[in-house]
Formats: structure tokens, sequence, C-alpha cells
């Protein structure tokens, strides 16, 4: 089985996955400009003492991922944190071991190891302030029979996507979460 510090060593660099993106790279790179961390002083010099390390599991095509990576790279870049990411599509053999609820393939999943290559956290794929706008969101779809189905599917999946591009509070809901996992 292949460790964690293996998995890390495999992974691309943040600037090397934004480069090869091809879906939602002007989104992602809109949040990261955008996407200011707060003042926190005590716990960007105690989570830098810890020398995690992240595997971020992740497509570009994914709305989620590209919401969630700018905030994870904005925190490892204030901390000194080394992050490397994975395409979930290419490694299934890690993403089954970080399945939603046991059974989805949601992505994205960030891994945080020690020094050592020992699961220090996880996090992923999504807010909670995030997913109860996706779940209000997706409730207006017609049930999947229905012929205006697919119409709609895409009409809220662009909304979701405009969503995830623009709203500060959900990037700040992220950034919360992720500071909760890692203030442990």
């Amino acid at each position: 089985m292949t460790t964690l510090n293996e998995w890390f060593e495999k992974g691309i660099t943040p600037e090397e996955y934004i480069a090869q993106m091809q879906t939602h790279k002007e989104n992602l790179e809109h949040v990261l400009k955008t996407f200011t961390l707060p003042e926190e002083e005590s716990f960007f010099d105690a989570l830098s003492s810890k020398k995690l390390r992240a595997i971020a599991i992740t497509e570009d095509w994914c709305g989620d991922a590209m919401m969630n990576v700018p905030v994870l790279i904005k925190l490892a870049e204030k901390t000194g944190m080394e992050v490397r990411m994975l395409l979930r599509d290419s490694n299934l053999e890690l993403m089954d071991q970080y399945l939603t609820n046991g059974t989805a393939r949601s992505i994205p999943i960030f891994i945080f190891i020690d020094e050592d290559g020992q699961e220090v956290a996880k996090w992923g794929p999504r807010a909670a302030k995030v997913q109860a706008f996706v779940d209000e969101t997706r409730a207006s779809l017609p049930a999947k029979e229905d012929p205006a189905f697919e119409g709609s599917q895409r009409l809220v999946f662009t909304k979701m996507v405009a969503a995830f591009k623009e709203r500060e509070d959900f990037w700040m809901a992220v950034y919360e979460e992720l500071k909760n996992t890692l203030d442990k």
C-alpha cells in the first residue's frame, strides 16, 4: 500500500496544477487573487510550528475545488506549508480511502500530514454553509425523469459556480472550517 509520503511526492505543486487547468482556471485564479486571510498571527504561528504538509485530491472541473483550493493555497503560503495536488480520476486508490459518506468520490479532499507522513487531519469536500446553499439550490430541481431536469441542472450548476466564485462568505466558511480542523 502506498504511504501518504509517497502520495505527497507523487503530487504536483499548486502552480503546476493551475498551469495545467482547462476548466475553472480563471475562476480559481479570481478567488486566489481576491481572498484575503484574516489576521490571526497566533493561529498561523502555531500551524507553522506543526510543519504539516497537505495533499489535495482535486480536479479542475470541480466547482468546489475551484473555490476551496485557493483558500488552502493562501493558508499554505502564510504558514510555509507545502501542498501537492493529486488528480482524483488518476489516483482512485487514494481517493477511495477518503470517500464522502463511505460512497462518494466527492472532492476536494485535503489530507494534512506531519513530517513522518502520518495523517494529522483531513477536510473536505465542502464547508457546512456551502453544503446548505447547495442543498437549497438543488431542491428546486425537477425529478430526474422530468424532461426539464437536464436544462434545470445546468442552470443550478451555473448558479453554484457563480456563487463559489463571488461569495466571500463562502470562502471564509471554508477557511474557518480548515482552521477548526487544524487548530487541534
